[in-house]
């Protein structure tokens, strides 16, 4: 194959790719606040240094932090059908 400027259009097509099929590798998580039962759905998990965990909340749209928790890795079919996303 031809270089595009310095980068053979192998190495393009690969990036291309994989762009392509990260993007359809979301995960969804059930998260539940053991202090309060409270129930809330994300897409992504961010841990602190301190042991908390925070996300944005996907029905509230808030971003949460909790120290307490207990998260579960949900189909996507769960997701969609406890949250706003449907």
């Amino acid at each position: 194959m031809r270089k595009v400027k310095g980068i053979s259009s192998y190495f393009m097509v690969a990036a291309l790719i994989s762009v392509v099929m990260l993007s359809g590798c979301t995960s969804y998580y059930k998260v539940k606040d053991t202090a309060t039962d409270k129930i809330f759905y994300t897409t992504q998990i961010d841990r602190q240094s301190s042991g908390s965990i925070r996300f944005v909340d996907e029905n509230s749209k808030s971003v949460v932090t909790l120290q307490n928790s207990a998260v579960t890795e949900v189909n996507e079919e769960e997701f969609k059908a406890n949250t706003k996303k449907k």
